[in-house]
């Protein structure tokens, strides 16, 4: 018997023979809302422990000899598709002209519906200098000479007669696809530049009058994942009675995505700095919309993770012993409040 009445002493919670309880209406009041609030308690501690946090690790890129998808969707309001055209350069002198990739153009009435779709391969001109746009003035002494020689043919006149008209419709283009470039720094750019001076020239009486504005509605350089956000998505830059060059100066992070399941997506964010040059009257250069890229040397590692179930088990004791002890204590001071205030009505009325 000593023994069991020694284990009978170490019992942190003793309890009252039944009839020496009381339950009162306060008690039960403050009952329920004890178990309102831990039941609302106990579900914000279950989704919290259900739901995933990122963690960020940086170390160095390794990655050689792989492509760079460059996603684009882009609407030209005031440019008919005939005349645009997309050109890529790399540091490694590389420049392509006619992409062998995925890209497509919208023809768009005045009001922004679709009204045609071309590719843009049958579009632009197959027969381009492989040059760097930053010195225009030579490529177009060289289309001159070209011209002087050759003349203009029926299609170049044709499609003078086409565009011109496009321009009188107020069409536009939309561009979208997917550019596949060598993995280092380059550009590449939406212009007019694919078009022979000359009948560039007829159609629009000078670069000043090439009207580049441009929305933005994607651009990335590879598959999104949760969280992400790229800087360029839904911008749009409006030009009126004047014309010019943007230059958008980008950044590409290299980046990993680990699931919670393991499951590794490799893609890229960036930042980005936008730099406009205005075209005067006289100029001989032609606006376009310039997308210059450099990558980072480091890869950022982001990984989904959840909480430990004894985080979850801690947490939860913590929150529910909390308001249980707490619901005890407002229990007892209600009950004492009550006491006295009976106690002190019954003592005006005995008088």
């Amino acid at each position: 018997m000593g023994l069991k009445q020694a284990i009978k002493s170490l019992d942190a919670f003793p309890r009252a023979e039944e009839h020496l309880l009381q339950k009162t209406q306060s008690g039960a009041l403050v009952s329920v809302v004890g178990l309102v609030i831990m039941a609302m308690l106990f579900f914000h501690e279950l989704t919290y422990y259900l739901s995933t946090y990122t963690v960020h690790q940086m170390s160095v890129d390794l990655k050689r000899g792989e492509t760079l998808p460059i996603h684009i969707n882009m609407t030209f309001p005031s440019l008919p598709c005939d005349v645009l055209s997309v050109d890529a350069i790399d540091m490694s002198g590389k420049h392509e002209v006619d992409l062998d990739t995925n890209i497509w153009k919208l023809r768009l009435n005045s009001h922004g519906h679709i009204i045609g779709t071309e590719y843009l391969s049958d579009l632009v001109e197959k027969e381009h200098d492989a040059h760097k746009h930053d010195g225009e003035k030579e490529h177009h002494d060289d289309d001159e000479k070209k011209l002087h020689t050759l003349g203009f043919d029926k299609d170049a006149e044709n499609m003078i007669k086409k565009v011109k008209q496009a321009l009188d419709n107020g069409e536009g283009c939309r561009v979208y696809g997917v550019l596949d470039v060598q993995r280092v720094a380059g550009n590449f750019h939406i212009s007019v530049h694919g078009l022979n001076i000359y009948v560039a020239q007829m159609i629009f009486g000078g670069g000043a009058h090439v009207n580049v504005s441009h929305m933005i509605h994607d651009l990335s350089f590879g598959p999104k994942y949760p969280g992400l956000h790229n800087p360029l998505d839904g911008t749009v830059r409006i030009l009126h009675e004047t014309s010019g060059t943007f230059k958008y100066y980008i950044k590409i992070v290299p980046t990993k995505y680990r699931y919670i399941s393991k499951e590794v997506l490799p893609t890229n964010q960036f930042s980005v700095s936008e730099y406009f040059s205005p075209i005067k009257e006289f100029d001989r250069t032609w606006p376009a919309v310039y997308f210059l890229y450099d990558l980072s040397p480091i890869t950022v590692t982001i990984k989904e993770e959840r909480r430990s179930f004894l985080h979850f088990i801690t947490r939860l004791c913590a929150v529910l012993g909390g308001t249980f002890a707490l619901t005890g204590m407002l229990d007892r001071w209600m009950y004492r409040l009550l006491e006295e205030v009976t106690k002190a009505s019954s003592g005006r009325s005995h008088r």
